[in-house]
């Protein structure tokens, strides 16, 4: 079965073990698929120069991993690789940190800071497709809320499109217009919320 995903807001949703990090690393090319083909914007996936697509198509990973150093010089790195100017108060602000935090050392910034600097360290790109995968899973409640309540804002406030990946029915109807539902591996449904639902 063959899945679509539109702009908006994505949720790829299964268990653990069906496939959905892999999918997300597929849709960057951090991995290529062994058959069949992917199309991004009209185009086979494989036509597009990985490094460049990464910068289109930004994958925050499930647990943070940034650079040694300040915030703001993770922020730099980000926005060097895709050649723009750094807007560091913007980046940090729509991931719902204040401005000081450029100055931070990431050393010593909490589990859910870390996920907030990893999302603005994507921002600085200025990506079209956002990949999140299970940018929740390692927080509690009180954070975990915060975070969503980030992506809803960051939808409505910048032309991004989000793919997010989480093994919750709750989270993916708070957050996704459309569903991709995941089973060993392969795609078992998808389409718009609702239709379909978010339940196991």
């Amino acid at each position: 079965m063959s899945a679509e995903i539109p702009e908006g807001s994505t949720v790829v949703l299964g268990p653990s073990g069906s496939g959905k990090s892999t999918l997300l690393r597929l849709l960057n090319r951090l991995a290529d698929p062994d058959y069949g083909e992917i199309d991004y914007r009209e185009e086979p996936l494989r036509s597009h120069d990985p490094l460049a697509l990464r910068r289109e198509v930004a994958l925050v990973p499930q647990l943070p991993a940034l650079l040694d150093g300040t915030v703001e010089g993770n922020l730099r790195y980000a926005a060097g690789l895709a050649g723009r100017d750094l807007d560091g108060p913007g980046c940090l602000g729509l991931a719902g940190l204040d401005g000081s935090f450029g100055e931070r050392d990431v050393a010593k910034l909490s589990v859910g800071e870390q996920q907030r600097v990893m999302l603005a360290r994507a921002l600085a790109q200025s990506p079209r497709v956002l990949l999140l995968d299970e940018p929740t899973s390692a927080l509690d409640e009180v954070a975990r809320d915060a975070i969503e309540a980030t992506l809803a804002r960051l939808r409505a406030e910048i032309d991004v499109s989000l793919v997010l990946v989480t093994h919750d029915p709750a989270q993916a109807q708070r957050l996704g217009d459309h569903i991709i539902r995941l089973a060993a591996g392969r795609v078992a449904e998808c389409g718009p919320v609702s239709r379909i639902g978010a339940g196991v």
